[in-house]
């Protein structure tokens, strides 16, 4: 959420930040410009009915004659100053709140040297890591690799749960398990994160706190409660959601907290299943594991200082990479322009892997600093010093990684042209030393 202060003073300049990323919904912004005014002018006139109702409580303390007809038109006059009062306190009130839903509505504003641009299309590649893998056939996508392993199975998991869900089976699902104990090893041993293991349902207040909701609320999966139902699991008046990734349960852990500066940073990684309705995706990769209702992911959060920031999200980006490194995969790094950029994200690096089968790079991870835009909706708060005023801390959170794209890469860059495919060295122990994955 952005500062109401800083959005009050600087309307403008807001307005021309939000266009950089394309923001154009000039109804909600000429209704924040319009609160702005009335709350500026409702204060106002509630500061000159204070003062006068001090200058009338200071007459009336000076009369000596509490029984006089003057006294007692001041006393009325008192009266009703309490009640404008009240009105006012009440104007006032509605109109924060009716501000503070509205600035639910506002992205979060681009850092200032975010790419200029309103689509992918001026995304600016960064680096490249690696070789693109070349062969002497013509490489499959994952979904002719795995079916014809019989790792991957797509008619069973329509029979059981509808489209876009998938069955791993027998090395498939030990490939998915071995790469989530990977880099949860990778980011706990070598990079210094604190694993947690978090609900995958959390309220409604946590994914407003980092910005899931109200802006995509058709995104996420809700509980359906009816009365009887609710108050047999005590769940009765709350609202509860499947989480569309570790970032919202995680970066929760710290909401209405105050830490101290010495703490920062803080560093978390954890394994979750995520769960997305996918909302206004409909005909885009349909086929196989690209884009799913369920899937793996392990999630790296950081809390820091406003002034470490930006050095911290390069090291977040960078401990994502080391996964892709340390398997050998092919990938590049972009820097998203501000168009581009995620509903809350002041910045962010996609780390996008190749895929032969689509002779393509795609996503598989989004690295995000998100300045005090999170913090702000969840008053996470840090001490500079002792008994220093508290101020607001940043987050930083990126995939390390989406795992069953990692496994999409794999099956795809290893492929061999007899149908099998080669296990990345870094995997074979957790595969027991197995060093191909042949059809069962």
């Amino acid at each position: 959420m952005l500062d109401r202060k800083f959005v009050s003073e600087s309307f403008d300049e807001v307005r021309a930040q939000l266009a950089r990323r394309g923001f154009t919904d000039e109804e909600t912004l000429s209704r924040i410009a319009t609160l702005i005014d009335a709350r500026r002018a409702a204060i106002a006139e509630q500061q000159a009915c204070q003062e006068k109702r001090n200058a009338t409580s200071a007459a009336m303390g000076r009369m000596a004659d509490k029984s006089s007809a003057e006294f007692a038109e001041l006393r009325e006059a008192m009266r009703e100053l309490k009640e404008t009062l009240k009105a006012l306190d009440r104007k006032v009130d509605q109109t924060e709140a009716e501000l503070d839903a509205l600035m639910l509505q506002l992205p979060n504003l681009p850092a200032e040297d975010c790419p200029e641009g309103l689509d992918e299309s001026a995304n600016v590649e960064l680096r490249v890591w690696g070789e693109r893998p070349t062969f002497d056939f013509e490489p499959k996508d994952h979904v002719d690799v795995g079916v014809a392993l019989g790792i991957l199975d797509f008619e069973r998991a329509v029979k059981i749960s509808g489209s876009r869900f998938v069955v791993l089976r027998g090395a498939g699902a030990r490939l998915e398990r071995a790469l989530m104990q990977f880099m949860l090893d990778l980011h706990v041993d070598e990079h210094g994160y604190r694993e947690v293991w978090p609900p995958v349902l959390v309220s409604d207040a946590a994914l407003r706190g980092t910005g899931q909701l109200p802006k995509f609320a058709q995104d996420v999966f809700r509980i359906a409660q009816d009365e009887q139902w609710a108050a047999a699991r005590e769940t009765k008046g709350r609202e509860l959601y499947l989480i569309p990734t570790a970032e919202v349960p995680v970066t929760n852990l710290h909401a209405d907290e105050i830490l101290e500066a010495e703490q920062l940073p803080l560093a978390y990684c954890a394994y979750t299943p995520c769960f997305r309705s996918e909302a206004g995706s409909y005909g885009k990769d349909t086929r196989g594991m690209i884009r799913q209702h369920q899937f793996d992911k392990v999630e790296l959060v950081r809390f820091v200082t406003p002034e470490t920031a930006l050095a911290q999200h390069t090291l977040l980006t960078s401990h994502a990479e080391k996964v892709l490194q340390a398997l050998g995969l092919h990938y590049r790094v972009v820097e998203l322009c501000a168009g581009d950029l995620g509903f809350a994200a002041k910045k962010c690096f996609d780390i996008e892997v190749w895929l032969p089968g689509q002779q393509a790079f795609r996503e598989i991870s989004s690295c995000s600093w998100f300045g005090d835009f999170q913090a702000r909706r969840m008053k996470i708060r840090y001490r500079p010093e002792p008994k220093a005023k508290p101020r607001l801390l940043h987050t930083i959170n990126g995939s390390g990684l989406a795992i069953g794209r990692t496994l999409v890469a794999i099956l795809e860059q290893y492929q061999q042209a007899d149908g099998t495919v080669v296990v990345p060295e870094a995997l074979r122990p957790y595969l027991g030393g197995r060093d191909r994955i042949v059809a069962a």
